[in-house]
């Protein structure tokens, strides 16, 4: 499905396009749908040629997973995919980032409109220091959101499985919440400006066992109404929640390159490249 790049970066027009991005299918053909292609994408800072010709693509309502050893791009191409990367001092992207058939990366597309439709959580919970309410509600009311906000706010904290936990202390600080409930309060926020795609960098890296079991939970639940993409050094991580999975890994050069895609299961049972099979039976990385 195509959108007219103008769309991307017009407010009038932003909250028609999520809906369309996510009402676009029946839910039995978004399984194949390609939400975003990457086509040979390459990232440099400064003089340095950081990630080589990075292509494939992310299915809607399905988990991709990017893995590798540490340094191989994995975090930079997925920054790259809201364009993140922009906000880094000497960073720049060659090629194409396809979101709907619309290529992000023209400057003539708005990269705050981007980050709307294309949400981000981090490595470490990052709550802001305010109420666990007024986390939620911070977004949605600066990106012009408007409504219901009570309602609005219980939905996004049901959906990252923390309401319970959190209806009778929404006033109290988010700072006051386990590094678990931190974490999905994060995920709250970013589901509170209605997103398509979430993108997810480390997000249980710094959590206990537990924890980190109730956000794969979640994203598990979430990717019924949303796609996500989730980078992740762990690979028994990567084969319990993944659809898919991209193995990076670096060339003689220290560039990050790309290895294979290919369904979760095919890749941790059946590997096409010999790379793959050393890195996740451990000769490697």
């Amino acid at each position: 499905m195509a959108t007219d790049v103008r769309t991307l970066g017009t407010n009038a027009t932003s909250g028609a396009l999520a809906t369309t991005a996510r009402n676009s299918a029946p839910k039995s053909e978004r399984s194949s749908e390609r939400i975003v292609e990457l086509e040979a994408v390459n990232v440099f800072y400064g003089a340095f040629h950081a990630v080589k010709d990075v292509t494939f693509d992310v299915p809607k309502n399905r988990i991709t997973a990017l893995i590798g050893p540490s340094g191989c791009g994995k975090s930079t191409v997925i920054r790259c995919i809201n364009r993140m990367n922009d906000l880094v001092p000497g960073a720049r992207v060659e090629g194409r980032i396809n979101y709907h058939g619309v290529d992000i990366c023209s400057a003539k597309v708005d990269p705050v409109e981007v980050r709307r439709r294309i949400g981000m959580v981090f490595q470490k919970p990052n709550p802001f220091p305010k109420s666990i309410y007024d986390n939620v509600a911070w977004g949605a009311k600066i990106n012009g959101i408007k409504g219901d906000m009570n309602a609005l706010v219980e939905r996004c904290l049901r959906q990252a499985a923390l309401w319970d936990e959190v209806k009778d202390k929404l006033k109290e600080s988010g700072l006051a919440l386990s590094g678990g409930q931190q974490q999905r309060l994060c995920i709250a926020r970013t589901l509170a400006i209605n997103p398509d795609v979430i993108l997810m960098d480390e997000p249980a890296s710094a959590l206990d066992p537990i924890s980190t079991l109730k956000i794969e939970d979640l994203m598990r639940e979430l990717q019924r109404q949303y796609t996500i993409v989730i980078v992740t050094h762990n690979m028994q991580q990567a084969a319990r929640v993944s659809d898919q999975t991209v193995f990076f890994s670096l060339n003689e050069q220290r560039q990050g390159v790309l290895v294979e895609a290919s369904p979760t299961r095919e890749l941790f049972t059946n590997p096409r490249d010999q790379r793959t099979e050393d890195y996740i039976t451990g000769r490697f990385g």
